[in-house]
């Protein structure tokens, strides 16, 4: 999904419909539920083509709500979103290992199914730290490396089909131990398979972590 190379048709046209359907079914809504609404302040949301958040922002909490994506189409998309929601927002295209904004500048970084598919995974949390105030939360929900075996097994095998045809999304990323790694601190998190989603890719973790 974020990529900075010239786009193809594919790309251009049907990644974002396919992006658009699958990360707005009902399993993947439910999981939105349990993290969006914890946002507060100025928010930087990563990722926000399509606008599938600014419906569970809890407007008495949030101030303002900074977008951004790489993907034309789901940006068209996300304005749309924000704009029906009646929420201060400011949505721009742009990647998240370059982040245009200043050091310190948010209350709250909001990644949603977005590190799968990002070039750079540590270089975007790095980034996503850099702009996170001192006292600042990042909300992260995300599919990825799954712990069973033989689940593992199949993600290994679909992955470079997957991503051709996903928008460059992986499936074998670690999620929480990369976000562990990055250098903040785990305060909340939870897991498991999403229901009604088949398995190789329906392993999702999700929660808050500190500076």
């Amino acid at each position: 999904m974020w990529h900075s190379a010239p786009m193809g048709l594919w790309e251009r046209y049907m990644v974002p419909r396919l992006i658009g359907f699958c990360c707005t079914q009902p399993p993947v809504m439910k999981r939105r539920k349990l993290v969006v609404p914890q946002a507060e302040g100025e928010v930087l949301e990563l990722g926000a083509g399509g606008g599938a958040n600014f419906a569970l922002y809890d407007p008495s909490r949030v101030a303002r709500v900074q977008g951004v994506d790489p993907s034309p189409g789901l940006l068209d998309r996300a304005c749309d979103a924000a704009k029906a929601e009646g929420l201060e927002f400011d949505i721009e295209e742009g990647i998240a290992e370059a982040l245009p904004f200043a050091d310190d500048a948010f209350d709250t970084v909001l990644i949603t199914f977005t590190l799968c598919s990002v070039q750079d995974q540590m270089q975007s949390l790095a980034e996503a730290r850099r702009v996170l105030k001192p006292d600042g939360k990042l909300l992260f929900l995300e599919h990825g490396a799954a712990p069973d075996a033989n689940v593992a097994k199949w993600q290994r095998r679909i992955e470079p089909v997957w991503k051709r045809i996903a928008g460059g999304c992986h499936l074998t990323r670690p999620i929480t131990g990369a976000v562990a790694q990055a250098g903040f601190s785990i305060v909340r998190q939870d897991e498991g398979y999403m229901e009604k989603s088949p398995r190789f890719a329906g392993w999702t973790e999700w929660g808050e972590a500190r500076i």
